[in-house]
């Protein structure tokens, strides 16, 4: 590393030079010169407090253009999108594979297309060919989608400058996308952060609503690298069992609305196919009451969704080990509640295995959810069939408390709607105001047992 070299300034003109002298050359002064703390190579090379370009800054309140979010023509995406599409933002979509994101962007693409506005798809993983007979398929093949099979950002983008910038510009996926001035296969670290940001470069500047579609790994987390995740404005999961029809659009990170909300769909023959109660979807063959079963209105976001919650008790004679079981529920939370009756109620599990299921493929992240889970089982444990037309909210507390959630008015509006009579919860819910709703208020667990072992 070479040597630093001294200066020494003129503390009267500011005049510079390379060694000392008791006179400053220009100014004339005496014992003016100073010698200035020496530069290292490092700081000299990134020293950024100069060179640049003045940037211009704007009050909060400056007028200017208002974003009009753009519809997607499908309700249910907007309602997990906050309300549509925002010019400008960039979405992450991720989704276990198989799902349904290609078909659902592929159907939001023709929407938008077929409403006047120019939308790109851009397919990194299939031929164009390929897309073309998924469009037939899904009755989408008339509408005037610009598709293109592609995975250099630099072609990509080089296209996109010699036309009108797009309302809508879709990339499937952003792992199968590779930069030229990056060392590295498509899918790696480096790769994908590069190639995303100079997509969302282009979107932000050109006010495009730039959608990326994401790989997840065998955890269901995204792939690729989490600051992915914090480059865009919004991150959505694509959610849903294979097994079951309905398929659930959530949003994770959402910087233009409210986040977990979702949007419901139902895989059908033409596509995905939305769902505007999603509650009669998971409350379908509840025709007899049977014990174990109890309904819980969950929330997502600001939507109540009523799903059936369902316990089976299996008693062992042999003396092994019992066992839990749970899908669609957090079973450390199953062990919690489980440990509160048996303290708090005298209820005995200890010698019985437990099984607990969310009807539909449906995952319960709710605590207001304890109640209905707490009424499933002792049901199940008494085998006393609950009231069919009732709902069960409510936490529970290692005291055996009931204590208060949110939003118990929405709840019990949306349990009233579907012709739910009855509605158990916290006390300090109080009395509902909705009509044909009765509601009881519960201020401890024993109350709930009384109440569930005690009917005919």
């Amino acid at each position: 590393m070479a040597k630093p070299k001294r200066k020494y300034v003129c503390q009267a003109c500011g005049s510079v030079t390379n060694r000392w002298q008791g006179q400053c050359a220009d100014c004339g002064e005496w014992n003016t010169l100073a010698e200035e703390a020496p530069q290292t190579v490092f700081s000299a090379k990134h020293d950024l407090s100069s060179g640049g370009r003045p940037i211009r800054f704007e009050p909060l309140d400056a007028p200017g253009e208002r974003l009009v979010r753009r519809t997607s023509g499908l309700g249910e995406f907007d309602r997990a999108l906050g309300g549509g599409l925002v010019p400008g933002s960039a979405i992450l979509m991720g989704g276990d594979p198989g799902i349904g994101k290609s078909t659902l962007l592929l159907q939001a693409s023709a929407n938008v297309a077929n409403s006047g506005a120019s939308a790109v798809y851009v397919s990194g993983e299939e031929a164009a060919g390929q897309v073309r007979l998924r469009a037939e398929r899904l009755g989408l093949s008339n509408a005037p989608l610009n598709l293109a099979a592609a995975t250099s950002v630099r072609d990509i983008l080089t296209t996109l400058g010699t036309m009108d910038p797009p309302a809508l510009l879709v990339i499937d996926s952003i792992q199968t996308m590779h930069s030229d001035q990056i060392e590295g296969a498509p899918g790696t670290v480096s790769q994908v952060r590069g190639c995303a940001f100079e997509l969302i470069r282009y979107a932000k500047e050109n006010g495009v609503t730039l959608v990326l579609v994401g790989h997840v790994t065998k955890d269901g987390s995204i792939a690729g690298p989490r600051v992915l995740e914090h480059m865009v404005d919004v991150v959505m999961s694509f959610e849903g069992e294979r097994s079951h029809q309905y398929r659930i659009l959530r949003s994770i990170k959402n910087r233009f609305g409210p986040v977990d909300e979702i949007g419901v769909f139902a895989m059908e023959g033409a596509g995905l196919a939305e769902v505007g109660n999603p509650s009669l979807l998971f409350l379908s063959g509840r025709e007899e009451p049977m014990a174990g079963s109890a309904v819980f209105p969950a929330m997502e976001g600001t939507r109540p969704v009523l799903v059936e919650i369902q316990a089976l008790i299996v008693r062992l004679q042999s003396g092994a080990t019992p066992r839990r079981a749970v899908v669609g529920w957090d079973s450390g939370r199953l062990a919690m509640l489980l440990a509160v009756l048996e303290a708090r109620c005298g209820l005995n599990f200890s010698s019985a295995e437990v099984y607990l299921n969310v009807a539909g493929g449906y995952r319960l992240a709710d605590p207001a959810a304890d109640l209905a889970v707490a009424a499933a089982l002792v049901s199940a444990l008494g085998d006393k069939p609950l009231p069919k037309d009732a709902v069960w909210f409510g936490e529970v507390s290692l005291a055996g408390e009931i204590r208060p959630v949110a939003h118990a008015g929405i709840r019990q509006r949306e349990a009233a709607k579907l012709g739910f009579g009855r509605g158990y919860g916290p006390a300090s819910a109080g009395t509902s105001t909705e009509k044909g709703l009765r509601y009881d208020g519960l201020t401890l667990l024993p109350n709930l047992v009384d109440r569930v072992l005690s009917a005919s």
